[in-house]
């Protein structure tokens, strides 16, 4: 059984997922900010990061890609769509805040890019990654069908869905992706979203104003 440890991150608390197992490999999902905050805890716990995987490349679900990758040599799994974002604060959106710097990733040339849903393992994770775009053109939804639970990024949140007025943004694919990819899902697994508390797709289903009428 895997284990996930939820840390809330940076200026708009982004939810960072670090999944592992019982040797202590873990893969990090959207590290957004506080890359120390991130290293203590994996140097407090033991584990041994084998990757990083992004749901989308807004500024503040990448912040700390840099420091982690360096520090431990980690690949970096991203949608082919919004590999160009990683660098472009104007698409990552950082740049339309003056407050916050512009948050750029250097992408190495041998980086894994998602072109298709698959099946990904690596050690002995096995998880599938699949397509959910509207929040934003290149949004992936991870799903650990064996233990129950999908990290979703801001496609679907606790009684509430992604914002869908940034760049590539678009509610109707943005509903269409929930409601065949997220609410098809068994109706008690568990949604890890990108802000806030984890979710069902039955209390989904039930619950969220969004939903009702599609």
């Amino acid at each position: 059984m895997l284990n996930v440890k939820v840390y809330s991150l940076g200026p708009v608390q982004t939810n960072c997922y670090i999944v592992s197992n019982k040797q202590k490999d873990c893969i990090i999902f959207d590290p957004g900010e506080e890359s120390a905050r991130i290293i203590k805890e994996i140097r407090k716990n033991q584990y041994k990061p084998l990757a990083i995987f992004l749901t989308h490349t807004h500024f503040d679900h990448i912040g700390a890609v840099d420091a982690l990758r360096e520090l431990y040599n980690l690949p970096l799994y991203v949608h082919e769509k919004e590999v160009n974002w990683l660098n472009d604060p104007m698409k990552n959106g950082s740049g339309k805040y003056a407050e916050l710097p512009n948050y750029i990733v250097n992408l190495p040339d041998k980086e894994h890019i998602i072109r298709q849903e698959q099946v990904i393992e690596i050690g002995s994770f096995k998880f599938n990654a699949v397509f959910t775009p509207g929040h934003s053109p290149g949004s992936i939804s991870y799903i650990f069908e064996d233990d129950g639970f999908a990290i979703v990024g801001d496609t679907l949140f606790e009684r509430s869905i992604g914002r869908t007025d940034l760049i590539g943004g678009s509610l109707e694919v943005l509903l269409k992706s929930i409601h065949e990819k997220l609410l098809t899902l068994p109706e008690n697994t568990i949604i890890y979203p990108g802000h806030g508390s984890y979710t069902t797709p039955e209390e989904e289903m039930e619950m969220n104003p969004f939903l009702n009428g599609f």
